[in-house]
């Protein structure tokens, strides 16, 4: 399969009390995973998670890097408690405590702040421990990154497969145009010699020669070898026989990598260069419009390509 760096997964789950204050069975909170990824040229993990659940960043770090290879992933971990459920309980004396080593510090600093509210809650040794302990938040944080994970790898497959589809179909309908210029190679060419060969005749006074009119500056000798000499020159200039065999080893090549799979953004993103720099060749060395139209129209279809390959793993 093929595989794009866009992608969002959510999950969520609830998690039920284990001490004396919670009811058996009551969800007293919930944890909630969510990843969403852009493209990138490498893999970026950037987390967002409370402090609680910190220590669960190295392990979804690696079960992420073992996954993906490519793309920037935000990874938000939101823990969210009923409103009725409490963070914990004030240990017995642990305000007395605190409230002496408080008064301890203004009688030698008159001057600095109390503590407030949030700071006494937050501070160690005040509140005992969680509704839901730190084992239980843990694995279910980790239960949701890993199904979040899951979730996240399809449907980047399922938009990877949207966009093998279009690139395969740009593939085929550049190799179309590539087959029907083909043949109308050697016509343009002999065209664009015919009237070439024609002007020149005209510039050295060949016409004027054959009909009996005045002196050729050059003899008809020196005349036909530069004929010749500016034809084989125009013709090498012209000829784009290199370019539509490139151009069709190329589409090969890059049909080839999408049909195989695997993590292919680098490879296609090559393969665009090189198709748009036979494109952009052939479109200055076109000698008729048809040769011009045809590059344009690979260089829109390549460009359309480019874009795509972009969000491609």
């Amino acid at each position: 399969m093929i595989y794009s760096m866009t992608g969002y997964a959510s999950v969520t789950r609830e998690l039920a009390g284990d001490n004396a204050g919670s009811e058996a069975g009551d969800a007293v909170a919930s944890v909630s995973v969510e990843l969403r990824t852009v493209n990138s040229r490498f893999l970026d993990l950037n987390f967002r998670m409370p402090e609680e659940v910190r220590v669960c960043e190295p392990t979804l770090r690696e079960m992420l890097m073992n996954k993906l290879s490519r793309g920037k992933v935000d990874i938000r971990v939101n823990v969210q408690r009923g409103d009725n459920t409490l963070a914990g309980t004030i240990l017995p004396g642990a305000l007395d405590q605190l409230r002496t080593l408080e008064n301890d510090v203004l009688a030698v600093f008159p001057g600095a702040e109390r503590l407030r509210v949030g700071e006494i809650l937050r501070w160690p040794g005040v509140l005992s421990e969680s509704a839901v302990s730190p084992e239980v938040l843990r694995d279910a944080v980790l239960a949701c990154g890993k199904e979040a994970l899951r979730e996240l790898i399809d449907v980047r497959g399922r938009e990877g497969a949207q966009l093998a589809t279009m690139l395969l179909g740009n593939v085929a309908e550049m190799e179309a145009i590539v087959t029907r210029i083909t043949p109308l190679v050697p016509e343009l060419v002999a065209r664009q010699q015919a009237k070439i060969v024609e002007r020149l005749n005209d510039a050295l006074g060949i016409g004027a020669a054959d009909s009996g009119a005045g002196a050729t500056v050059v003899t008809r000798e020196e005349a036909a070898e530069r004929i010749r000499q500016e034809v084989t020159m125009y013709g090498i200039r012209i000829d784009i026989a290199e370019e539509i065999s490139r151009l069709n080893a190329h589409l090969r090549e890059t049909r080839h990598v999408i049909e195989k799979g695997g993590k292919v953004g680098k490879r296609l993103d090559f393969m665009m260069q090189e198709l748009n720099r036979e494109a952009n060749t052939l479109g200055s060395k076109a000698a008729a419009k048809e040769l011009a139209d045809a590059s344009m129209t690979l260089k829109l279809l390549i460009e359309q390509m480019r874009e795509q390959v972009q969000n491609l793993e």
